[in-house]
């Protein structure tokens, strides 16, 4: 397990999200009231870039076809047992960092 930086503290706003590479996958990271949450970006539905969505509380909205997914968790809102996979987040002095294992 390494820690990567994947972002700085200021390049999000707080209740939305952006797309990081991390190695070769596109991560989903999301900021909610200075927390930091990461999960995989791509939607369970269809493949909707879920860092591109729409944050409402902890629950981001695929662009493509509304699927709701909770940040904290992973978990689609309709259906807790389809999940995206979800990265530990640390928040450190001068960037955000996710642990990273190798597949």
């Amino acid at each position: 397990m390494e820690l990567i930086k994947i972002s700085d503290l200021n390049s999000i706003d707080d209740h939305s999200g952006k797309v990081v590479m991390v190695e070769d996958s596109v991560i989903a990271l999301f900021k909610i009231q200075d927390e930091y949450f990461a999960i995989d970006n791509v939607c369970t539905h269809r493949g909707g870039s879920l860092g591109d969505g729409e944050v409402t509380g902890v629950i981001v909205s695929c662009p493509w076809h509304g699927w709701e997914i909770n940040c904290k968790t992973g978990e689609a809102v309709e259906n807790p047992n389809i999940k995206v996979k979800r990265y530990e987040i640390i928040k450190k002095e001068d960037g955000i960092y996710i642990e990273w294992e190798e597949d």
